[in-house]
């Protein structure tokens, strides 16, 4: 419902505003698209099992930053600041929808909570609550100049607002 074409449609739009702003574009490129290759839901395994998949398909290539990339997927399960700028670009790229309208915001809220269908309110509540005060707790939720300033405040909004709903 969140995890599918229009989540990598709008993370290749976003990294559009800021290509000239990365080093290695074919690696933040490869990341976006397999970062979510796999997504279930009831799985803590996600972003390791997609990082495998992309490392399958691509060993045999001439690409010679597999790890790399490898490394960027997985880095997607905690979206924790790194001394890689490209890195850095690329978790932001990931969660700009906690920055967007609060309608925009709304809809993906209700699409998130359909991927968690299969659990009772009470379970997805406090799973969703533990990621929300993961992302508040941080000095900020971005990790780039760009998108600090793009989206932060608003994103902080988000959150905060689905907290007291929750």
């Amino acid at each position: 419902y969140y995890h599918n074409l229009s989540h990598l449609e709008n993370m290749l739009n976003e990294f559009n505003d800021v290509q000239h702003l990365i080093q290695d574009y074919d690696s933040i490129l490869f990341a976006i698209f397999y970062h979510d290759i796999v997504y279930k839901s009831t799985s803590n395994q996600n972003e390791h099992k997609s990082a495998l998949i992309f490392k399958q398909r691509i060993q045999n290539t001439s690409f010679d930053k597999i790890d790399k990339v490898f490394h960027y997927i997985e880095a997607t399960q905690k979206h924790l600041k790194s001394d890689d700028s490209d890195l850095n670009y690329f978790l932001d790229i990931d969660i700009t929808i906690l920055g967007l309208s609060q309608s925009i915001y709304e809809e993906y809220c209700q699409n998130i909570r359909k991927e968690y269908s299969i659990y009772p309110d009470f379970m997805y509540n406090r799973g969703r609550k533990k990621v929300i005060q993961h992302f508040i707790n941080k000095p900020t939720i971005f990790h780039s100049p760009h998108f600090i300033d793009k989206y932060e405040e608003k994103a902080r909004e988000n959150l905060s607002k689905e907290q007291k709903i929750l």
